[in-house]
């Protein structure tokens, strides 16, 4: 799982069927310490979160499975909102460091 921050919506009118009814949020992945890292991505929604909330999300086929038994064609999923994240000083140079 990594962390991300919601950036906004994105409305689409002509999708995969296995989309409809599942909203569609743009979100920029965050290393631990709250830095943008990467581009931002497309995710689906799994928890009913919004613009401005800090989450957690996965990629790759797991992304899919929240909405079992449904087919959702997705690979990037948010599975949790985030109330906060504690990082000591060695794992925050860390965490920069890597990303």
């Amino acid at each position: 799982m990594r962390l991300a921050q919601v950036q906004g919506n994105v409305i689409a009118t002509v999708k995969d069927p296995g989309l409809d009814t599942r909203k569609l949020l743009i979100i920029q992945p965050q290393s631990p310490t709250g830095k943008n890292v990467g581009s931002p991505l497309i995710a689906v929604d799994a928890v009913g979160v919004g613009a401005g909330e800090r989450v957690f999300f996965v990629r790759g086929r797991e992304a899919s499975f929240p909405f079992l038994p449904d087919k959702v064609p997705t690979d990037a999923c948010i599975v949790g909102r985030v109330d906060t994240v504690q990082v000591t000083r060695e794992q925050g140079a860390r965490a920069q460091k890597v990303r």
